[in-house]
């Protein structure tokens, strides 16, 4: 598959001999391994299949994978740290989505409920590329320091695996980490970069409410918790949005709610479930305390029992100003400044930001539509797909970002 290129002027002459190009061999190598982790999803904390796969194939570039407790998740060292200047991390995520895959191609899903449809298989795809070609660059001797391969189960699983390859040492030695995430409103061939805040804080919320039940003739003598469960979807978002700084785009919504199960039969139990998000981290801290007090109130002016199970989730992704730049001159030295985006922050959560709490990285959005393409393939949809060659613009951002990060003048 050819090649993207820029309609605008291209890298200029001080990087465009930047070692490290990807080959047409392994581009098209690595369309295929895509395909096959696309084919096979694991849901967090099952990537068997997919973590044997990446250690069979670095093993066979002469790598020495080290695969993470549990069985899934693997990082690897390319390169040898000289134990002075902290290590650059490259990070994927491997899970996929219990979502059915609803899509015509060749390479569909075929675990039924399981699809790749938030671009994983991109991701690990493009950091196991990078890692192939930094490391013929250290057989060649021209890889001027050591860089880390992190490869993460279960980022979709609240509070995200992050944390638990954190506890495993994978930051042991490293001083700085990037990582990308695929964005289906980019068109391949480019990034979007951000510095500062880039993804939202995200928590999970699950509330039972409890009453003796009744009679629906003689709501009166009862508690309606059917209304009660109205009262908090409508009434929570309402009373938050005016108990904190709307500047923090806080937002509760509701993904499931469930109560009863006659017309004439008011229930005993009724549950809800949501996320609340938010885009700064002053908001996310204070979110629990309010987001409690808030359905009590309410549950309480209509006679209900609550019980609230707020699982924290993500804090935002801040990008670290330092690194987002080392991407920004990484992808103009490969494609040109034009092959660059500004883009928003989103509500949704990654945990990368777990990583981010411990040493300064950035994470940029990876084009993955076709250009030209009128299509919505929205992330978490059983539709999504992206443009393959997606893949090798990511491979060409990660080996540039580390040889540019090693180079003496940055």
């Amino acid at each position: 598959m050819n090649q993207l290129k820029s309609r605008e002027p291209g890298p200029d002459a001080a990087t465009a001999a930047l070692p490290g190009t990807l080959t047409e061999p392994l581009r098209a190598e690595l369309i295929a391994f895509r395909r096959d982790l696309h084919m096979h999803p694991e849901l967090g904390k099952q990537e068997f299949r997919t973590t044997a796969a990446l250690k069979t194939r670095l093993e066979a570039a002469g790598l020495r994978p080290r695969v993470l407790p549990g069985g899934t998740g693997l990082m690897c060292d390319i390169g040898t740290w000289d134990r002075v200047r902290p290590m650059l991390a490259i990070r994927a995520d491997l899970d996929a989505l219990p979502i059915p895959d609803t899509k015509t191609v060749p390479y569909r899903s075929t675990e039924p409920g399981r699809a790749h449809a938030c671009g994983h298989d991109v991701h690990t795809t493009a950091a196991l590329g990078a890692g192939l070609v930094l490391a013929e660059l250290d057989r060649q001797g021209r890889l001027p320091a050591a860089v880390r391969l992190v490869f993460q189960p279960a980022e979709e699983v609240l509070p995200g695996g992050a944390a638990d390859a954190i506890a495993a040492g994978v930051l042991d030695g490293v001083g700085r980490i990037i990582a990308v995430h695929c964005d289906p409103k980019v068109d391949a061939g480019k990034i979007g970069l951000r510095p500062g805040p880039i993804t939202s804080a995200c928590d999970r919320l699950e509330i039972t409410l409890d009453g003796p039940g009744g009679h629906t003739a003689r709501p009166h003598l009862t508690t309606d918790l059917v209304t009660a469960a109205a009262r908090i979807a409508t009434d929570v978002p309402a009373v938050l949005a005016r108990r904190i700084d709307a500047r923090s785009g806080l937002s509760v919504t509701w993904g499931r709610i469930e109560a009863g199960h006659a017309p004439n039969v008011i229930p005993q139990h009724a549950e809800l479930s949501g996320t609340v998000r938010c885009l700064d981290l002053p908001a996310w801290r204070e979110a629990p305390d309010m987001v409690h007090a808030a359905i009590d109130e309410i549950a309480t002016l209509h006679r209900a029992k609550s019980t609230v199970d707020y699982v924290r989730g993500v804090p935002p992704v801040v990008n670290d100003p330092v690194i987002t730049e080392l991407l920004r001159d990484a992808m103009s030295a490969r494609r040109g400044p034009y092959a660059i985006e500004d883009t928003e922050q989103s509500l949704g959560g990654e945990d990368f930001s777990w990583y981010l709490e411990h040493v300064p990285g950035a994470m940029a959005r990876l084009g993955v539509r076709t250009p030209g393409d009128t299509r919505v393939r929205d992330l978490h949809a059983g539709d999504f797909d992206v443009d393959e060659r997606a893949i090798g613009v990511a491979v060409e951002m990660f080996t540039a970002a580390a040889l540019l990060d090693a180079a003496p003048q940055r």
